[in-house]
């Protein structure tokens, strides 16, 4: 007999051990505080109950649904693990904007289906969201 492990199962695992992960070390590492006056540890803690409740409502969706093998590609993984990296190098070299753009196109061909179209739409909203981040927040990213 072989096991086969649950992909719904493992996604829910895995966001609730990544949730606990980070939610314990703010919990030790900052101070939370309270809504009135929150501490460096209160957003953390927050965000990490809020994936830990999607990962509890994961593994008990996958007790009900149809269970869908875990499979690896080793060409997917280093296709995301590229683009990453293709990201980094090209905001290191060229700037940010570009490097976005690269790193939806790289990443896009591990899908099953690729669509120059929807590339396009991805890279605008994320860049998009990268210039509201460095216009309204005041992060110092390498844009243009």
């Amino acid at each position: 007999m072989t096991f086969q492990f649950d992909r719904n199962l493992a996604r829910g695992i895995f966001l609730v051990a990544i949730a606990l992960l980070f939610g314990v070390t703010a919990a030790v590492n900052y101070p939370i505080g309270d809504f009135a006056r929150a501490g460096p540890g209160l957003f953390p803690v927050l965000i990490s109950a809020l994936l830990f409740l999607v990962g509890t409502a994961t593994i008990v969706r996958s007790r009900f649904t149809d269970k869908v093998p875990l499979t690896f590609s080793a060409r997917n993984i280093g296709l995301i693990l590229g683009s990453l990296c293709a990201f980094a190098i090209v905001s290191e070299f060229v700037n940010m904007t570009i490097g976005i753009i690269v790193m939806v196109f790289v990443a896009t061909i591990a899908g099953t289906n690729y669509s120059v179209v929807r590339n396009i739409k991805i890279s605008v909203g994320l860049v998009a969201i990268a210039f509201v981040f460095a216009k309204f927040l005041g992060l110092n990213l390498p844009l243009y």
